[in-house]
């Protein structure tokens, strides 16, 4: 008998630990049940339970709160869809019609499509509250199942989304002030350039020809003409550099990127550079021509930027000293190309201050001229076309510049342009005279390039001082070519160039702008519209002489083509 009492009754530890496990249960029980309770009262949440057809089963606090419904109004009344923007609704079921390529009618049916599939689904949407007032909301919705699986409800938790759309809607609209702000500098830069532009065309144009008049200048003379040319281009070389910098800061500098040859703008800068290094007596020495490496990259760019840094490196140099240029592989697919001087070098100091706007490291006290933005403009370039610069330097050796370019495979053949190297004769011909037609309000620029075409036996030339007279003047004297300024009384160059483009009689007359708007999206969108070539202000005669020869020959190979009266003749 002892022995059966004994099994009967269980151990004091086992009913020990049977009483402590549930208790716990208890206690999880009654914490599940006060979390579902706090959730369920949630103020900062509106939570809706529908059966399975959509009614509203269950309207929490949140739900009162944010909507403005007591419970009773909605429970076993209506469905969410009730209190939804309805064009939401109709456009929700519109799409989900033209997704599924079957009928889906607005209502409860379009809002919970995914969730009556098993699918988890969230929703920008706008409630309606009771008093008609609306607010944006994010809303999930979960389909809710028994223990057989079969769909039951749905439950919809949403909160409000104003906060976040207000911070939308002002982030929208700053954007919108922003790029207001942007194209408004645009246009300011590219007036100032066109104003900036129009007094040093003058000012250069006729300091040139004096310089190459006949008689020559005398010594005396030469010096002052020097003086100015000097003073000149170096004026318009800042006014470049500060609304070139201004463009990039503005973010509104376009790139060409295109496949380009190195050994091609090699061969251009060294051209350009050779001028200034043999009048300070620095020898410069470039890798040779016959590489043949490629790189992805604005043309003109490239040789901005090479140019400033050989210009600095000369000008910088020590008495006789050299310049080295190389190109080297560092990396495959990667190009460096090094501008080495004999220089005094630079402190480390020197060193951190060296790309900030406007900073000359000490120089200004130098007689040489500068402002401090062309490295800055250089960097800025380099990154803009994926590339980076860099510098290593040492006191009393020199500095090394340098900037890397991505290669590539893909090659470009190139149209012919005016080269940038210093034309040393003009074309002259005994041939019948070509007649040019210049469009310009402006007298002085009408008097220089009357000046520079009186240099011209084989040209005969013609003038129209707005818009509406040029094409008049166009159509009834048929010229070779036509220069044609861009801002003129009446109607623009551009739009003179369309009127003309139209004509049968005048669409065949290469139209070359002459003009102030040097912002690169003028030049780009002359281009567009239509131009030959288009050269800037202020004028420079070779390149202006070049670039007459090059329209003409295209004028020779293009005549106007013969009409059914003419040949009938």
């Amino acid at each position: 008998m002892k022995n059966t009492e004994e099994n009967a009754v269980p151990p004091t530890n086992t009913r020990s630990a049977e009483s402590m496990s549930e208790i716990k249960r208890q206690q999880a029980l009654l914490k599940t049940g006060a979390l579902q309770n706090a959730i369920l009262n949630s103020a900062n949440f509106s939570i809706i339970a529908t059966d399975e057809t959509g009614i509203i089963q269950l309207f929490n606090i949140g739900a009162e709160r944010t909507l403005g419904y007591a419970a009773a109004d909605v429970v076993n009344k209506i469905t969410p869809s009730d209190i939804h923007d309805p064009q939401e609704e109709l456009e929700r079921a519109q799409a989900l019609s033209l997704e599924l390529n079957t009928e889906i009618k607005p209502g409860f049916e379009a809002l919970a499509f995914k969730a009556s599939r098993g699918i988890e689904d969230i929703y920008e949407l706008t409630y309606i509250c009771k008093d008609g007032s609306r607010f944006p909301a994010i809303v999930s919705i979960t389909p809710l199942r028994d223990d057989d699986d079969g769909l039951i409800g749905y439950l919809l938790i949403g909160t409000d989304n104003s906060q976040r759309k207000q911070a939308e809607l002002k982030l929208t609209q700053a954007m919108a002030v922003a790029e207001k702000a942007n194209l408004a500098k645009s246009d300011f830069l590219s007036s100032m350039s066109h104003e900036l532009r129009t007094p040093l065309s003058a000012i250069l144009g006729f300091a040139q020809l004096i310089e190459s008049g006949n008689p020559p200048p005398t010594a005396t003379q030469k010096r002052s003409i020097d003086q100015i040319l000097q003073a000149g281009w170096y004026l318009l070389e800042l006014i470049n550099e500060i609304l070139d910098l201004a463009l990039i800061e503005s973010g509104k500098l376009s790139l060409s990127l295109e496949p380009m040859g190195l050994a091609d703008v090699m061969l251009e800068c060294a051209a350009m550079i050779e001028p200034q290094a043999h009048k300070r007596g620095i020898r410069v020495t470039f890798p040779p021509l016959g590489m043949r490496h490629f790189v992805k990259a604005d043309r003109t760019r490239v040789k901005q930027v090479l140019i400033n840094l050989l210009s600095n490196a000369i000008k910088y140099n020590s008495v006789g000293g050299s310049v080295t240029v190389t190109c080297e592989e560092r990396v495959p697919g990667r190009i460096r190309i090094a501008v080495e001087d004999a220089g005094s070098g630079l402190a480390p100091e020197q060193i951190e201050q060296l790309f900030q706007p406007f900073n000359r490291l000490g120089q200004e006290a130098n007689a040489e001229e500068g402002t401090g933005i062309g490295l800055v403009m250089t960097k800025r370039l380099v990154e803009l076309m994926g590339g980076e610069i860099g510098l290593e330097s040492t006191i009393g050796q020199g500095s090394t510049f340098w900037f890397e370019m991505d290669l590539t495979h893909a090659r470009m053949h190139e149209a012919d342009a005016v080269t940038d190297e210093p034309a040393k004769t003009y074309r002259q011909t005994d041939a019948a005279q070509h007649l040019l037609l210049y469009v310009e309000d402006n007298p002085a620029n009408l008097m220089l390039v009357e000046d520079l075409i009186a240099r011209r036996p084989d040209i005969k030339l013609i003038t129209a001082r707005d818009g509406l007279e040029g094409v008049a003047l166009a159509r009834s004297a048929l010229p070779d070519m036509i220069l044609m300024d861009i801002n003129l009384p009446g109607i623009s160059g551009i739009t003179a160039l369309l009127i003309l483009a139209k004509d049968p009689t005048t669409k065949h007359i290469p139209i070359v702008a002459l003009s102030a708007n040097a912002m690169p999206r003028d030049i780009a969108k002359g281009l567009e519209a239509g131009f030959f070539r288009y050269l800037t202000k202020p004028i420079k005669v070779n390149e202006f002489m070049d670039t007459l020869d090059l329209t003409l020959k295209y004028a020779d190979a293009h005549p106007a083509p013969v009409t059914q009266a003419e040949q009938a003749l």
